[in-house]
């Protein structure tokens, strides 16, 4: 149990760092992991909360002591095997009908995260891999984080650190969410900038015989010779058999003298 130690905590899930094959990325979740006394038991609790606001929970308890083991809930699966190679390395293996249905991997990484790989298959049989990343909580926890630890009592002041923690997660996580959506609009913005420019340098090399008008609508189309030429006849006005090689698209001039598809 010596080796589990690095692992008895609760930790808190950075949502965004995490890589979905199969299901839905939750919004929030803590995956805590206990230790039973005078025993070589762990409990593990995982709660988490989808993008929906609906919360959900699991909880089971394991034997580290790397033998297959019968797992309590059968539906899941026959039996459980719980491996601690050394203080950073933790792997839990799920069988059913004598084959690895589910895999967990626990790493602790340098800067003290825990990273936790999931890799199992779907209900249709495809192989999937899912990993997330968390960090480890306060503890205002009135138990043991390790067998032979003292006894943690919980204190107004770790629990005012606590709630200050949990706040400032959710204000920063926030904050962070308006961030990735404003880069999001802005590089769809660039985008947008992006393809009016080559439209336009398109129209701007294409044949005019006439001076466009901001917010008029124009049709370009292609010739045979691959050049091309802007032109106030729709392909619809032009009839089934237009005197052209290709419709391109039918456009605007815009305020800035850039031009957009319609």
């Amino acid at each position: 149990m010596v080796q589990a130690y690095n692992f008895l905590a609760s930790w808190q899930l950075f949502p965004e760092k995490g890589t979905y094959e199969n299901g839905e990325r939750p919004k929030s979740g803590i995956y805590r992991i206990e230790a039973v006394k005078d025993s070589k038991e762990l409990i593990i609790h995982h709660n988490w909360v989808s993008l929906e606001n609906k919360a959900f929970t699991s909880s089971y308890k394991i034997n580290a002591d790397g033998d297959l083991n019968d797992f309590e809930d059968h539906e899941l699966a026959d039996k459980i095997q719980a491996i601690i190679p050394d203080g950073i390395n933790f792997e839990i293996h799920f069988y059913k009908k004598g084959e690895v249905i589910l895999h967990i991997i626990h790493e602790i990484m340098p800067n003290g995260y825990l990273k936790i790989t999931q890799q199992g298959s779907t209900i249709n049989g495809e192989a999937f891999t899912n990993t997330e990343i968390y960090h480890k909580q306060l503890s205002v926890l009135p138990y043991s984080s390790s067998v032979s630890g003292a006894v943690i009592k919980p204190t107004e002041e770790g629990v005012i650190k606590h709630k200050a923690l949990t706040a400032m997660e959710e204000q920063t996580n926030m904050q962070l969410d308006q961030i990735r959506k404003q880069i999001e609009l802005l590089a769809l913005q660039a985008h947008e900038i992006q393809k009016r420019k080559e439209l336009s340098m398109m129209i701007y090399g294409a044949k005019l015989s006439f001076k466009p008008n901001i917010g008029q609508t124009y049709y370009l189309y292609e010739k045979e010779d691959n050049s091309f030429i802007l032109s106030l006849v729709s392909p619809k006005e032009w009839g089934q058999h237009g005197p052209f090689k290709k419709f391109i698209a039918s456009v605007q001039l815009l305020a800035d003298h850039t031009w957009k598809e319609l």
